[in-house]
């Protein structure tokens, strides 16, 4: 058996559950998801005219956000190696504007296809767990950064407090997949996405992998008891 993060295994999941991906989200976070996305692109401190990177960008929620703060002479790239993923959120996207709507690129987060020193910013929300070598995603976007330029992580993590993380860990593995079952046709989907979370490194130690891969001001927000994690720094 291939292990979870294969990249063969990643595209299959993600083809698979594309099309129920934004209903689900909104269902098994409560609409969470939202406001940790608004917060996380607002972490990126973008201005108008900014070019700025979405990897692992999905269906583009966060891509659209960016869309929105670097305005028409701005540009935003949402790169995903799911083209199921990206036709599933082009509904949304053709809702912004022509003149400031983001581009979509199917591509690996890994080799990205891009020129180095290309964006001010450079985001990844929910997808970095999934590479199968994740220094390589975070040193190819500080490859692709201007210097100076600003990353941002969101990403899952485990709830600080017992009781909280004894529930979360109930919903997860009980519910979570049960709903997967009966809404989105697929069990073993939602499984998948519990049993990354819990192998993911600690905080402290995303931080200390994104020093070594050359960032600066390195820090990060728990958000909702330190189920999502805001992760910022800047390009030395």
């Amino acid at each position: 058996m291939k292990p979870r993060n294969d990249p063969g295994y990643i595209l299959r999941h993600f083809n698979a559950i594309a099309g129920s991906y934004d209903f689900m989200n909104t269902l098994l976070s409560l609409g969470l998801h939202h406001r940790w996305k608004r917060l996380a692109v607002e972490a990126l401190g973008l201005v108008p005219g900014e070019r700025v990177l979405d990897v692992c960008g999905g269906t583009g929620d966060l891509a659209i956000l960016a869309a929105h703060a670097v305005g028409p002479e701005g540009r935003v790239v949402l790169c995903d190696f799911s083209l199921a993923m990206i036709e599933a959120g082009m509904p949304k996207i053709r809702r912004v504007a022509p003149a400031g709507r983001p581009d979509a690129v199917q591509g690996d987060a890994e080799c990205l296809p891009f020129p180095a020193e290309e964006f001010d910013g450079a985001m990844v929300g929910f997808g970095i767990r999934n590479l199968a070598h994740m220094d390589r995603g975070i040193a190819e976007m500080h490859r692709v950064l201007k210097p100076g330029g600003r990353l941002m992580v969101l990403e899952f993590s485990l709830p600080v407090t017992g009781w909280f993380r004894r529930l979360y860990d109930f919903y997860s593995f009980s519910l979570m997949p049960l709903a997967g079952k009966v809404l989105a046709g697929n069990r073993t989907a939602y499984l998948h996405l519990p049993e990354s979370i819990r192998r993911f490194p600690p905080p402290e130690d995303i931080k200390g992998l994104l020093e070594r891969a050359g960032f600066g001001q390195v820090g990060y927000r728990r958000l909702t008891n330190g189920i999502a994690v805001i992760y910022r720094g800047v390009k030395r």
